[in-house]
């Protein structure tokens, strides 16, 4: 009797130790409602996985991966690989992370045009990208073709039957992936980074792409004022005297009336500011001629060295919902997102229905002051 007492009793500490002691053996994190999803800048080298806050994020998109002779091509083999391992070795903390990789971005859109012109061309890409989820057990693929016809960066390729083939490349990635989940009984997303402005609207069927993407990522990001003039890069609303448009309500309002569901549709928040010098210390720099750009920083570095410093000045832009600096001194104007902007975009994102939020980049706010705001107020 006494054994099996003592038994008992070294059942339950034994219990306890390993439950209470152990806490996260009995943490399950629960599936967040909305999408968080930050994309993560892999073209810099060796990602620093361990500091990356996995429990607070739905998706990580690793960019970037390029797009050469019609195929999907890693950049940099050695330090992709170790990357896609470190990354996957989050699921250990959140098993319902999911890990994309994403083809382009402003630096890698040159050939997008040429990879999706044929049939064939677009087969080959589409396998290409599938091959690179398939050897490194990812979870899908971001397309981030900047821009489809029209002008990104210097030197991009760029046609008018972009509008068409933009949809059919899609189409073709999709398929490509849906023969992938006969082999595993898993599903792996498709998505989409598309730019804000409603030339990317005219120059693409918004329409029709939407129904091969699980989610589509609004880069309300990298505004400005309208002829050249400072202005917010990451507005929820238009300022005063904004050229409409420059917002990212605006944008929304465009996707959707484009055709694209709002349960598709991602919020895109800066971790990083812009900065202008500009023309007049009138209305503290904001709708004042450009003279030229300057260093925004990324936001921890703006909250940690800038705001109320060295000159610098935080101000709140109630119509746009933004925040600002300004130095009237320098007369340099610096736009970013903070925790009151982030807040205020995740209400809007609650209020209007959309799919969650995404953000670039997950290392220029190091410290984690918006994330840490994301994850407090989007559940």
């Amino acid at each position: 009797m006494i054994n099996k007492q003592l038994r008992l009793v070294c059942l339950a500490f034994f219990t306890f130790v390993t439950v209470f002691a152990n806490p996260k053996l009995t943490e399950t994190p629960k599936p967040k409602k909305y999408v968080v999803t930050g994309y993560v800048g892999g073209f810099r080298g060796l990602v620093a996985a361990e500091e990356i806050d996995a429990e607070k994020l739905t998706h990580i998109i690793y960019a970037f991966v390029n797009c050469q002779d019609s195929m999907a091509v890693l950049t940099n083999l050695a330090t992709d690989s170790i990357n896609f391992r470190k990354l996957n070795a989050l699921k250990l903390k959140n098993p319902n992370l999911k890990i994309l990789i994403s083809i382009g971005g402003w630096g890698w859109s040159d050939f997008f045009s040429d990879a999706v012109l044929t049939p064939t061309s677009r087969a080959l890409f589409a396998r290409t990208s599938v091959d690179i989820i398939r050897q490194y057990k990812l979870d899908g693929v971001d397309i981030d073709w900047e821009y489809p016809a029209m002008k990104g960066e210097e030197g991009n390729i760029f046609r008018p039957e972009d509008k068409q083939n933009y949809t059919l490349m899609f189409k073709a990635v999709r398929e490509e992936l849906d023969k992938f989940e006969t082999e595993t009984g898993k599903h792996y997303e498709l998505t989409a980074a598309v730019g804000g402005s409603k030339s990317f609207i005219q120059n693409t069927e918004m329409d029709k792409v939407q129904q091969y993407l699980d989610y589509i990522y609004l880069m309300t990001y990298d505004y400005s004022g309208k002829n050249n003039t400072v202005g917010h890069h990451t507005n929820l609303y238009p300022a005063k005297s904004e050229v409409p448009g420059s917002s990212a309500d605006q944008s929304v309002k465009n996707f959707i009336a484009a055709g694209v569901p709002a349960h598709k549709l991602g919020l895109g928040a800066a971790f990083y500011g812009k900065g202008w010098e500009a023309g007049s210390t009138k209305n503290r720099g904001l709708n004042q001629p450009r003279v030229k750009s300057t260093q925004g920083g990324g936001y921890s570095d703006i909250k940690d060295a800038l705001i109320n410093q060295q000159g610098y000045k935080r101000y709140w832009d109630r119509k746009a919902k933004a925040p600002y600096l300004f130095n009237s001194d320098s007369k340099i104007f610096i736009t970013y997102d903070d925790e009151k902007s982030i807040k205020q975009k995740c209400k809007y994102i609650q209020k209007n229905n959309l799919a969650g939020i995404f953000f670039w980049e997950y290392f220029r706010d190091p410290k984690e002051y918006l994330i840490s705001t994301i994850h407090r107020v989007l559940p």
